[in-house]
């Protein structure tokens, strides 16, 4: 996988913060590229369009709370604000419009005088500190700088009256304003048509946008706009760019994928950490279950990215200190949907999506999304689903203050006595936990070091490659093999298979 690849996909989480469709940004990027093929942009400023475009609305999550706290809802507050040019008598009218949306008429009051006072000093503080988080994003993933100046320069504005005040004009870089231009036009244009878009960026000329690029996209508008309907293949768009193309190794992965979690988590205040602690503990708990290596690093990263779908939430139902409702409950459900329908391009991120997905799924089927119960729960999605239960547990929240380790692995255990958690794999987690685990038998009694003979055979290993995988004779080797087929009545690898298959022991992917 490219980096590319993985942060063309996290831009679909993007929209979902922003209250779009998914794909608006990919679809704005095109937009800049190709307009900016009409001005003269540098083939080796092409690239740097590129992840400035996915990366813009990344810092969206570091000011959540903050937006959440000034205009309630953050995501309809910034699909809303697509609608207006930003500074003047404009921007008053959205900001005022908005301010402590949703509260009591007295609060809308008090809150829009309070952002007069200021003259919205906690909104520039907002867009300043979104600007420094995701340069810092860039910079952890090895970006060029031209990339982390890009990023900094995204709340500017033509006109210099934006932010950083008095950055406007040919100082902020090309890709930078190309963006600005793309990123509003995409969204009238899948409203309005192209009069739409051709009109917004003429009204908005020489103010937000810069005006020869105006007047660039204005005349070729019919050619740089994607058709509506158009399903927009993540590999062939970056496919005619080698820079892009280049592959990740496997730590430089894993880096990228702890960059995208820990953004994820910003999008709360109880939530810096959640993500990484909850692939460690997996992970942690996976290799007791004896899983191979390869898998528990998959876990790892599943549990990485399980959150990811919390993009389409809004910090007001995400933080909300008392009972959610119905519909909120509802968007909560969503945001493992999310996950999987973010995940699910390129092919190397769709089997990690499948397992994170899995995050909120329970035993006896009343989780979410999809609501399987039992064998139809892989035991990767069974661990991960414990870990997450453990480490939110012991993590504050909104709603109540953190549990101690010993009231957690109590609310563990009773999860499991409901019939909810898996016990073996919740065992393994309180035990990577240090908080102890019994030893289990699996399904039809079998030893741990069973369940993992069971999964190799299941995925073609035979007696000679047990045998070397695991260290042992080719003796000890078949008498794990007979018991196995002895305990679970099988008589050939095909119906261990099918066993392993039935009792949630092996990934379907797997096969």
């Amino acid at each position: 996988m490219s980096l590319a690849e993985l942060l063309a996909a996290f831009s679909l989480a993007s929209d979902l913060g922003l209250g779009q469709p998914m794909e608006h940004v990919l679809r704005a990027w095109q937009i800049a590229s190709r307009t900016g093929e009409h001005v003269g942009l540098p083939r080796e400023q092409q690239e740097a369009l590129f992840y400035v475009a996915m990366l813009s609305w990344v810092g969206c999550v570091a000011d959540a709370p903050e937006v959440g706290a000034l205009f309630g809802d953050d995501i309809a507050f910034r699909s809303d604000g697509y609608a207006y040019d930003l500074a003047g008598a404009s921007a008053f009218r959205f900001f005022a419009g908005h301010a402590a949306a949703g509260a009591a008429a007295s609060r809308r009051i008090l809150a829009t005088a309070a952002l007069m006072a200021t003259n919205g000093r906690e909104v520039v503080r907002g867009m300043q500190s979104h600007c420094m988080t995701v340069s810092s994003m860039a910079q952890q993933l090895g970006l060029a700088e031209p990339v982390g100046e890009g990023l900094r320069q995204f709340f500017t504005r033509w006109d210099g009256r934006g932010v950083p005040v008095g950055i406007g004009g040919t100082d902020i870089a090309l890709p930078v304003r190309l963006f600005h231009l793309a990123d509003v036009v995409e969204v009238h244009h899948r409203v309005g048509g192209v009069d739409e878009a051709v009109k917004v960026a003429r009204t908005r000329r020489g103010s937000q946008f810069d005006p020869s690029i105006v007047d660039a996209f204005c005349d070729i508008a019919h050619d740089v706009l994607p058709q509506n309907e158009s399903h927009t293949e993540l590999r062939e768009l970056i496919a005619d760019d080698l820079a892009l193309r280049r592959p990740l190794t496997e730590s430089e992965l894993d880096v990228a994928l702890e960059s995208v979690a820990d953004f994820t988590d910003l999008r709360s205040l109880h939530r810096a950490g959640h993500s990484r602690g909850v692939a460690d503990l997996a992970a942690a708990a996976a290799s007791k279950l004896r899983f191979p290596a390869d898998r528990v690093q998959e876990l790892r990263r599943a549990g990485l990215l399980h959150d990811i779908g919390l993009h389409g939430l809004p910090g007001t139902v995400l933080d909300k200190p008392g009972p959610l409702a119905a519909t909120e409950w509802e968007r909560v459900r969503l945001s493992a949907y999310y996950t999987e329908r973010v995940l699910a391009r390129p092919p190397a991120l769709a089997r990690i999506g499948a397992t994170a997905a899995l995050a909120h799924e329970r035993m006896d089927g009343s989780g979410y999304h999809r609501g399987v119960s039992g064998s139809a729960i892989p035991v990767a999605g069974r661990i991960l689903a414990a870990a997450c239960m453990f480490r939110a547990l012991i993590e504050p929240r909104a709603h109540r203050p953190a549990r101690s380790v010993k009231e957690a692995s109590e609310v563990v255990r009773e999860e499991v006595r409901a019939g909810r958690l898996d016990a073996e794999a919740a065992d393994a987690v309180l035990a990577a936990a240090g908080v102890g685990g019994k030893r289990r038998t699996g399904p039809a009694g079998l030893t741990p070091r069973e369940t993992e003979v069971l999964r190799m055979i299941a995925r073609g290993a035979s007696t000679v490659d047990v045998a070397r995988t695991l260290g042992i004779s080719k003796k000890t080797a078949g008498t794990h093999i007979e018991r196995i087929y002895t305990k679970t009545g099988s008589c050939s690898r095909s119906t261990a298979t099918l066993f392993a298959l039935r009792n949630g022991l092996l990934d379907p992917l797997d096969l």
